[in-house]
């Protein structure tokens, strides 16, 4: 429990919060073969933003470290933050096993994490935000602009629902007829009705002044087709 914890009693859990499967090792030992992070493709991204191999990145919701590993012979530090141990084990051996000097792993959140040396150039979170109930994602945000640089970028994916409030079942239901029930496959029909059930992936419309609020400005973001999921770069402001 970290000291913002004990102190507060009223602080959300982000443990409790990180659902089901990111607490469960075996998922975590699998994450790889279910999710791929697109890390060319990032990569090509950050570097067009001005990433360089004086840059310091901070990866929060890091989970197995894909982004992490990809980016660390790239810049000069990267700090991977995560609340999920079983995610940090599979992470942390990663690390291990690359020999990779400028890689710090974290255990926290985004409500705990504490940044250690000058301010971040690039925060990178990928499918992680969504944990934390909207309240929550307000304060997250605002921490987040403390541990980038004015100038520097937030780089987010999320599933973020980009529809009318309206055209929830006909979206979802559609969402979720994509996948089969067949583990072996990876994603399941039934971990996106535990997604959409469990977790607190919210409408654009509500996230995006969050993240303005938070002094950011969304210099782009792109949409899915579907309305599913969102990609943003914020400029810290």
């Amino acid at each position: 429990m970290s000291k913002i914890e004990k102190r507060y009693h009223w602080m959300l859990d982000e443990v409790k919060s990180a659902g089901r499967e990111n607490l469960d090792a075996d998922h975590a030992s699998q994450y790889d073969f279910k999710e791929d992070a697109s890390v060319m493709e990032e990569l090509a991204l950050m570097k067009r933003l001005g990433l360089n191999g004086q840059s310091e990145v901070v990866d929060i919701g890091a989970g197995t470290g894909q982004f992490t590993l990809a980016v660390a012979s790239l810049c000069t530090r990267v700090v991977a933050v995560d609340v999920s141990p079983v995610m940090l084990d599979v992470l942390k051996a990663k690390v291990s096993a690359s020999r990779l000097p400028n890689v710090e792993v974290v255990q926290s959140g985004f409500l705990t994490y504490e940044h250690q040396g000058r301010q971040a150039d690039f925060v990178y979170s990928r499918y992680a935000l969504h944990h934390l109930p909207d309240f929550w994602k307000a304060l997250a945000l605002q921490r987040l602009r403390h541990i980038v640089r004015t100038g520097g970028v937030l780089r987010l994916w999320d599933v973020v629902y980009n529809f009318d409030p309206s055209e929830a079942k006909e979206r979802l239901d559609a969402w979720c007829a994509t996948l089969s029930d067949r583990p072996e496959d990876g994603w399941t029909r039934a971990d996106l009705e535990e997604h959409i059930r469990d977790e607190h992936s919210t409408f654009a419309w509500l996230l995006e002044p969050m993240i303005e609020r938070s002094s950011f400005h969304i210099e782009n973001v792109v949409y899915s087709p579907d309305g599913i999921f969102a990609r943003y770069v914020a400029r810290a402001i």
